[in-house]
């Protein structure tokens, strides 16, 4: 196996391995109530800062550097705003996206 192989076989067992062990651990027994509004809440906010980390860049002065990617989000954040669907969310920003970079905005 190459080594361009071997790191996403490693990290899908250890995923695999990760999810099926609250099920095993656990069986039939409730988690706590705390535990269990942490556990519906997390994945909301993991992904709202993978969202801005992957918004913003970095510009190698410990400084955010504003780019096309900041526009799709905030186009984005408009079209939730408005209550508008999943599509036209991501349409929202994807179109601003690419127009900020056909305008040069990097």
């Amino acid at each position: 196996m190459s080594s361009g192989w071997v790191v996403p076989v490693v990290l899908a067992a250890g995923v695999y391995l990760l999810k099926s062990a609250g099920p095993l651990l656990l069986g039939n027994r409730k988690l706590p109530p705390v535990v269990a509004v942490i556990a519906q809440l997390a994945p909301a906010g993991l992904l709202a800062a993978l969202v801005v980390v992957a918004a913003f860049k970095m510009d190698g002065q410990r400084a955010l550097a504003l780019d096309a990617r900041a526009v799709g989000l905030a186009a984005a954040a408009v079209a939730l705003w408005r209550r508008q669907g999943f599509i036209v969310v991501v349409l929202a920003a994807a179109l601003a996206t690419a127009a900020a970079r056909h305008f040069g905005l990097g």
